[in-house]
């Protein structure tokens, strides 16, 4: 038995652990993106909101980062580290860029004034950490939700390689077919 147990801690140690960091501005979606998809219970630094803006949008926020994982197969598994989407605390962004293979930036289809904010976390993963990147256009699921296609026009993301896709941060599938997303770029970029 114990032979069994040190072959599969073994059989786990070798598996290839693939970073990828999940982004954009505050109240996107990212920890529950984290929470919808991850196989353990999610690692989160959420506290209490204490500016009157934020209070009015959700009662808790990100402040350092999320953690979550899965299993893709038995060679492979997925870290993700949500990060937090304030100004005041990018300085996690550059903490947990580093070793990461991809990124996927959450926009609040529902709120495009926060787009300028998401352009600039795009242009600070771009500029410190080139790694392939993909945008989820978050809550598709709401009337009022901008598509994908206006999104990226919004983003002035026409001329570059980012995909835009639909998710809904609080389905399985639709977290699954970002990470998908994601994981093809890469293979596109490091095949």
């Amino acid at each position: 038995m114990l032979g069994l147990l040190k072959k599969e801690l073994l059989k786990r140690d070798n598996k290839k652990k693939i970073k990828i960091l999940i982004s954009g501005p505050f109240a996107a979606g990212k920890t529950q993106f984290i929470k919808t998809i991850s196989e353990i219970e999610p690692l989160t630094t959420e506290k209490k909101t204490t500016k009157d803006k934020e209070k009015s949008v959700k009662d808790f926020t990100t402040v350092a980062m999320d953690f979550g994982k899965i299993t893709i197969d038995d060679e492979h598994e997925l870290y993700l580290f949500g990060t937090p989407g304030q100004s005041r605390f990018d300085f996690m962004w550059d903490i947990l860029g580093k070793g990461a293979l991809g990124i996927i930036v959450l926009v609040d289809s529902t709120n495009p004034q926060t787009f300028h904010e998401a352009r600039q976390i795009i242009n600070f993963f771009e500029s410190n950490y080139p790694v392939p990147m993909v945008v989820g256009a978050n809550k598709q699921d709401l009337p009022d939700a901008w598509p994908p296609e206006m999104i990226k026009a919004a983003l002035n993301l026409d001329t570059e390689d980012i995909p835009v896709i639909p998710v809904v941060a609080t389905d399985k599938e639709s977290v699954k077919n970002a990470l998908l997303t994601l994981l093809q770029e890469i293979y596109k970029e490091f095949g």
